[in-house]
């Protein structure tokens, strides 16, 4: 096996044309300790996903994960594939959407599709890309989605 450990795991710009998807390898079962230890971090106090009372008598009937927490494995999936070791930075996050409900047990996958790539007019050796994740429960069911904007580098010279 003649692998490169030093080449980054994540895609460069030229490897990224539009309608490229990617159906990330890596899953993800949420827990009721990932959605509380979330919520109290980023300091949301919504009973939906804290009192269990409460959220038994909603129309849910049980608490719901927290949709930020979501949104954030959504993206954070990705990265292994997508980003690791190529990204410049991410640019911004539009048209987020949570189709779905996710509850602690639900087990999430990843797709990610390109859906622009341009080079950048300004930034020689990089380029734009927007992915669209797609976050979907063990049924199937889309439980999120965004568009996500990143610069990226170029493949080196003599890659």
């Amino acid at each position: 096996m003649n692998e490169d450990l030093n080449r980054p795991a994540g895609r460069y710009f030229e490897e990224l044309p539009v309608g490229t998807v990617i159906r990330h390898r890596v899953t993800r079962t949420v827990t009721e300790s990932d959605n509380i230890l979330f919520t109290t971090l980023t300091m949301n106090p919504q009973p939906l996903h804290l009192d269990f009372d409460f959220a038994s008598k909603t129309e849910f009937g049980r608490p719901l994960f927290n949709s930020m927490m979501t949104l954030s494995l959504m993206v954070g999936i990705s990265v292994h594939e997508l980003s690791l070791g190529t990204l410049v930075a991410n640019l911004g996050l539009t048209d987020v959407t949570f189709p779905k409900p996710v509850f602690h047990g639900d087990t999430l996958r990843v797709e990610s599709e390109i859906i622009e790539a341009r080079e950048s007019r300004s930034r020689a050796g990089q380029g734009l890309v927007t992915a669209e994740h797609r976050a979907y429960n063990q049924r199937g069911e889309l439980v999120a989605q965004c568009k996500r904007t990143m610069l990226f580098h170029k493949r080196p010279a003599g890659e």
